[in-house]
């Protein structure tokens, strides 16, 4: 995927950008957010999960993702100079691998940040279920694809299974 986002593109320029590309993989966009104080993201169909790895993941095999029956693909966006919250999850663990770059990305076993790392085009990472992490927009949009592996075949993880520890926006 080889997105070309100006740093004078708007937040809506950015999502059709963005969106346009997810289109040209076939991927169906079965939700889109843009009203996020980060930025937003887009969820796609969990049926194409497994070619969401392929294209995104191509170093992993199913097996080595697969934690459960369920897994939930999305493409992040975050905006410059913005974090999203420092948070974990009871139910999930997330790999990310950078679509556009460069982010940074805060991770923790505690609940004290780590040092910020840097991530660019294609570094990929993966935290852990309770492990402490936060994605943060550096001088440019960032994007990054994103799979949850549902821990609890019985109660997936969903967007209340956040625990934020530190947000920006009071949420």
């Amino acid at each position: 995927m080889s997105i070309q986002i100006s740093d004078t593109d708007n937040k809506a320029v950015v999502f059709e950008k963005v969106r346009n590309e997810i289109e040209k993989y076939n991927f169906t966009i079965i939700n889109e957010d843009q009203t996020r104080p980060w930025g937003g993201f887009f969820v796609i169909d969990e049926d194409q999960a497994n070619e969401f790895i392929k294209t995104f993941f191509s170093h992993l095999k199913l097996d080595e993702v697969q934690i459960t029956n369920k897994l939930s693909p999305k493409i992040l966006v975050v905006a410059p100079e913005r974090r999203l919250s420092w948070q974990y999850h009871f139910r999930r663990s997330e790999i990310w691998k950078v679509v556009k770059g460069p982010v940074g990305v805060k991770i923790s076993d505690t609940d004290v940040e780590g040092e910020l790392k840097t991530l660019h085009d294609q570094d990929f990472i993966k935290m852990e279920i309770g492990e402490r992490h936060r994605l943060i927009g550096l001088d440019s949009w960032g994007v990054i694809a994103e799979i949850w592996q549902h821990t609890d075949q019985n109660n997936p993880s969903d967007e209340d299974d956040i625990v934020r520890l530190q947000d920006d926006f009071g949420r």
